[in-house]
């Protein structure tokens, strides 16, 4: 915990870190602890009807007592009721705390613009998060009839791919969101839904052809069918791989030709499942190719598949936060990926991915829940507070935010167990897409 001070409320000066000791509702502030900016914000502090404030003398710009010694008390108002809103419901706007006086008017408007757009957010989170369930539900359908409906399976699937392609080609803004656990026991196709949406939204990006969008999707889908032929001795198995074991797991790409030969998919689909473990440096596999020489599709799956393996191993023990993937892949393994695709990956996804926990410049712990491919830098993040239930965190658009940004990220295993039980990073990651503009409904749903 930050060592703080006290101060009364004619020792409060602007430069000050304070520190609200009050629900969340209590007051009109979009934060419990902020820098105080204004004379205005001294008053509304002092119409909460406390005697004392605490402040962090890390994070102020001075002291109270300095403070103090340079400007003179100014004579107190009179101390307006606490605000009374504990029992309203937290999403409803027209339920923030009433006006304590005329200079709150417009601290009290702020509020209950960012209630309502909490609210916002909240509905177009389970929005995405029903689409993302279907997909992934549609996805089990696709690989359990791959053998038994070959051309039935083939049309679900193409169908699925244009569904989500149009919607993210359409797409105004991008919204690029993590899962929560209401994931209705679908973990295992997860992982064709990441590699699909995640290259998608890399084309997008870099500007691929509509047309080729048909064979990205469906490619990113099905990369890794040829796993239907290996034992899953083999695929779960946590401990290194054998020599043999790892040439047999290997050859799940030629299986993956083999079983998509004969559902008839394209040319263009048959180099992504052949290639997607291709790197650009020649050290991958099957056939070590390096460079240009493995097409521009399946250089693209390489990128999102590679990312989502490190998120998502088969031992979860040794799983990467998604900002720990993308550092790793930019910093150290950045010759095995087409320098333009990476770029536009980190580019859409940003420093901070979803799913990563950070703390902010004003030392609070969120956790990062979207990522607007517009504007990556400036994420959408949920904020840990005690005081304030979980399943009524406070979401900020960190866009609106001018003075408030992510200082640095968090591994997991470093957060108070209090604070990852709040945010619930989830051990597998997994992402969907919003195509719809505020207040409408996602074209993916």
């Amino acid at each position: 915990m930050p060592e703080t001070n006290t101060v009364t409320m004619g020792e409060l000066r602007i430069g000050l870190y304070v520190m609200l000791d009050l629900n969340w509702f209590q007051h009109p502030f979009a934060f419990s602890q902020f820098k105080i900016k204004s004379e205005d914000q001294i008053r509304e502090i002092r119409s909460l009807g406390l005697k004392t404030v605490r402040y962090n003398p890390a994070l102020s710009d001075m002291t109270a007592r300095q403070g103090s010694a340079a400007v003179a008390d100014e004579s107190m108002p009179d101390a307006a009721p606490a605000i009374e809103a504990e029992a309203a419901e937290p999403g409803d706007a027209s339920a923030a705390p009433p006006e304590s006086n005329a200079k709150t008017q417009p601290a009290l408007a702020a509020k209950r613009a960012l209630v309502e757009r909490i609210r916002a957010q909240r509905e177009a989170a389970a929005r995405v998060e029903d689409a993302f369930v279907s997909a992934a539900k549609a996805i089990r359908d696709i690989e359990k009839n791959l053998y038994s409906d070959p051309k039935e399976t083939v049309q679900q699937a193409t169908q699925l791919v244009n569904q989500i392609a149009d919607s993210i080609l359409c797409a105004p803004d991008l919204a690029i969101h993590v899962m929560g656990d209401r994931t209705g026991g679908e973990e295992l196709y997860f992982h064709a839904l990441n590699v699909a949406m995640l290259s998608l939204m890399i084309a997008r990006d870099l500007g691929v052809p509509q047309e080729a969008f048909g064979a990205l999707g469906m490619g990113a889908l099905l990369h890794d069918i040829g796993r239907k032929e290996v034992p899953d001795r083999i695929l779960l198995k946590t401990e290194p791989l054998t020599q043999a074991e790892r040439h047999l797991y290997q050859m799940h790409c030629q299986f993956g030709v083999e079983i998509g030969n004969r559902l008839q998919l394209s040319k263009a689909v048959l180099e992504i499942i052949r290639d997607h473990h291709e790197l650009f440096d020649g050290t991958g596999y099957p056939a070590g190719l390096k460079g240009d020489a493995v097409g521009v599709l399946a250089r693209i799956v390489a990128v999102t598949n590679y990312y989502d393996e490190l998120c998502n191993p088969v031992d979860i023990a040794s799983a990467m936060t998604p900002h720990e993937a993308l550092s790793t892949m930019f910093a150290k393994l950045r010759s095995k990926f087409d320098p333009r695709m990476l770029q536009a990956f980190i580019r859409c996804l940003g420093v901070y991915p979803p799913g990563s926990i950070v703390q902010l410049s004003n030392g609070l712990i969120a956790m990062v829940a979207t990522v607007n491919t517009a504007k990556p830098m400036k994420p959408v993040i949920v904020i840990y507070d005690a005081n304030i239930p979980k399943e009524e965190s406070i979401l900020v658009d960190l866009a609106r935010e001018q003075d408030l940004n992510i200082a640095k990220a968090i591994r997991p295993a470093q957060v108070p167990v209090e604070i990852y039980n709040y945010l619930s990073p989830r051990k597998r990651v997994s992402y969907y897409f919003d195509a719809g503009k505020p207040g409408q409904d996602t074209v993916a749903r």
